[in-house]
């Protein structure tokens, strides 16, 4: 059950916004890990202005974060967006997406931007 409720419309914005496969996923991986656009490109393997399209949508509602460090801008899940009560549900049925950061990690590449 739902804490707060939601207008339609703006739940309607938020499904749509999460129906895009890439942005689901991001949204997953982002719930649990601070993430560079340099990560989600490597991750991905779509060009960095795709990846900050992606990104500036999701900030555009509020549901992502920023925190810059040094010179790059690491990204999460705004925890604190009034409609994170609405879409963690949804985060909470999809599989783990720690594999991805994982292999980054495998790889070298984790932070390959830093």
């Amino acid at each position: 059950m739902l804490k707060t409720s939601i207008q339609t419309e703006k739940a309607a914005v938020i499904l749509k916004l999460l129906g895009d496969k890439t942005r689901l996923t991001m949204m997953k991986l982002m719930d649990s890990h601070a993430c560079c656009v340099c990560e989600f490109v490597e991750i991905f393997q779509f060009s960095q202005p795709s990846i900050s399209q992606h990104l500036r949508k999701l900030k555009d509602l509020g549901l992502v974060k920023e925190e810059r460090k040094g010179q790059w801008i690491f990204y999460s899940v705004n925890k604190n967006n009034e409609y994170y009560s609405f879409i963690k549900p949804i985060l909470d049925q999809l599989p783990s997406q720690d594999y991805k950061i994982n292999e980054l990690e495998e790889k070298g590449t984790r932070i390959i931007c830093c």
